[in-house]
């Protein structure tokens, strides 16, 4: 599938020569600053040198004072407190944040993870009415609960009180909870709205550790929590989320809890865990506890106080993911088969596909799968509960979520964010869903959105590569949503030593014309470009720069991204 390169606006010169002086950095990577939004001294040492100081005020956020005021008076009073989250990583990570906090200062405490299959996503009836069958006057809700209304409603009548953390859009009307904590409510005012659901929770946390004098650092000891949520759920990793991310990961490479270390080793993750590792690696595992059987075992393993417990949790956990991808492989290969043996589907600006037999856990990644070969938006849906339910994904720039709402009276519920939603339906309106959200997509998207496109920081020679460079560029982590790992171009590149693995794959040592400089490089699927460019044809190169770690030996390594022969 060819790409398109759009390339990012080149910034003042005067500004970047200016900044590149001041911080003694080389033009190139001053350019890179001052296109992320740092241009002076001072932002730039805030960026590189983030500090737990930087972390904002949790009591700006709306009825925070209340949520804490709520909080404080249950463990006071010895009210029986139930921990309630989503099952995918942000709500296992988010429960097991604040459980694990609490409970060292309340021991009538439980936690409640609604099951995907019987209850589907956010605040369920049956949990509701457990809670309240099981004594429990105080909910504390995470990762979900901002369009709880009814629940909520119900949960008043029984006598329980919600504290509602949550980072998705709200709908029209907010729950009648005692407290909804999310910074995207309308009327908080709180200067930072990217939080994950795990976020929103560590800040009520911190908020009851400034009110009641508790050593913060006690909190501290789950921040590598947050940046696990912050990784897997792809929020932006700025301002906020960076200071906790930035923290995140280095207490999971430092002293991790039990359950993230036996996640790491399990992974195979060599060196240090970064953002791309933990979506890839950590993250999956997490999630297959809820996409295969129940994610209440994630935060078991989350939970762990051993090595030992948490080993052999973890050893359970990576099972379950090897039969996720099991299901995920299976599925994929079905809804492509289906795309490409119907025109009009091939021919369509949207693809929603329905089979009532699709594992309801991985229809999200199979949604992502699909996108990968038909660039689209995609919506895969299966049967729940004698309900359509499904997933969607996005493509850049298109906000799924917004299409979704304008076939709202089509559904029972619906929610997400702009590149990835969820929604529920009857049975009888699944073809009517098809053709409205066709309608939709074709009439909202651009064509340039139905072309996947690489992101260019810079266009940069070879030779300006070297240790130097990259030992400050890697600072510049963690990458992720808004400060994405900086990409760069180099034209009229010949490649030398040209080697191709497991036929797909090339490793190859790369240069420019009138340039002594060589780079080992790494492309990853274009091993139909062999013949061409081990011939010595001159080409386009877009690619990252990486730390390749073999056996201990740490080398610089371009990692291809796209390349376009001359």
């Amino acid at each position: 599938m060819s790409k398109r390169w759009v390339y990012k606006d080149l910034p003042d010169p005067e500004t970047v020569h200016s900044l590149a002086s001041g911080i003694k950095v080389s033009d190139t990577l001053a350019a890179l600053l001052v296109q992320r939004g740092y241009s002076t001294f001072e932002e730039t040492r805030a960026f590189f040198r983030p500090h737990l100081g930087q972390l904002h005020d949790p009591f700006l956020m709306k009825d925070m004072e209340k949520a804490v005021n709520r909080l404080s008076e249950a463990i006071f009073k010895k009210e029986k407190i139930l921990i309630y989250g989503d099952y995918d990583v942000d709500g296992t990570t988010s429960v097991a944040l604040a459980y694990g906090f609490l409970r060292k200062y309340h021991s009538n405490i439980d936690y409640y993870i609604p099951d995907r299959y019987d209850e589907g996503y956010g605040i369920s009836e049956t949990g509701v009415r457990w809670a309240a069958e099981q004594g429990f006057t105080l909910v504390i809700a995470l990762d979900c609960g901002i369009k709880a209304v009814s629940k909520v409603e119900l949960a008043n009548s029984l006598g329980v009180d919600f504290i509602i953390c949550d980072h998705h859009l709200p709908g029209p009307e907010l729950p009648k909870a005692f407290a909804v904590l999310d910074p995207k409510r309308l009327d908080c005012d709180y200067p930072f709205d990217g939080l994950s659901g795990c976020g929103v929770g560590f800040k009520l946390m911190q908020a009851f550790a400034i009110q009641n004098t508790v050593d913060i650092q006690e909190l501290y000891l789950y921040l590598d929590l947050v940046a696990v949520s912050i990784a897997s759920d792809i929020v932006p990793v700025v301002g906020e989320n960076r200071v906790l991310a930035y923290f995140g990961l280095q207490k999971l490479n430092k002293s991790p809890l039990p359950g993230l270390k036996a996640l790491k080793n399990l992974s195979g993750i060599r060196g240090d865990v970064t953002v791309t590792r933990v979506v890839f690696g950590i993250g999956p595992r997490i999630n297959a506890a809820g996409r295969i059987d129940h994610a209440g075992a994630a935060v078991e393993l989350l939970l762990a106080r051993t090595e030992e417990e948490a080993e052999e949790l973890a050893a359970q956990l990576d099972i379950k993911n090897d039969l996720r991808k099991g299901f995920d492989e299976n599925i994929t290969k079905e809804a492509l088969a289906i795309i490409e043996e119907e025109d009009q589907l091939k021919k369509s600006f949207s693809t929603v596909l329905y089979r009532e037999n699709w594992h309801k856990g991985v229809i999200g990644i199979v949604a992502s799968r699909c996108i990968e070969k038909f660039y689209r938006p995609t919506i895969i849906l299966t049967e729940s509960n004698s309900k359509a339910t499904g997933s969607a994904r996005s493509v850049v720039g298109f906000d799924v979520y917004e299409a979704i709402a304008e076939c709202a009276d089509l559904l029972d519920q619906y929610g997400g964010h702009k590149y990835a939603a969820g929604l529920t339906m009857n049975l009888d309106k699944v073809e009517a869903f098809k053709e409205r959200f066709e309608e939709v997509v074709a009439r909202r998207i651009t064509p340039e959105m139905l072309e996947p496109i690489i992101d260019i920081d810079l266009a940069i020679p070879i030779e300006g590569i070297n240790h130097k460079f990259f030992n400050i560029l890697r600072q510049m982590a963690p990458f992720g949503p808004g400060n994405m790992q900086p990409v760069f171009v180099s034209t009229n590149v010949v490649a030398k030593s040209v080697k191709q693995l497991k036929e797909i794959h090339l490793k190859m040592f790369l240069s420019q014309e009138g340039s002594k400089a060589s780079l080992e490089a790494i492309a990853f699927g274009f091993g139909e470009y062999y013949d061409a460019i081990a011939d010595g044809a001159p080409f386009n190169v877009a690619y990252t720069i990486e730390e390749n770690d073999f056996m201990g030996n740490k080398t610089m390594q371009l990692h291809i991204k796209d390349l376009k022969l001359d």
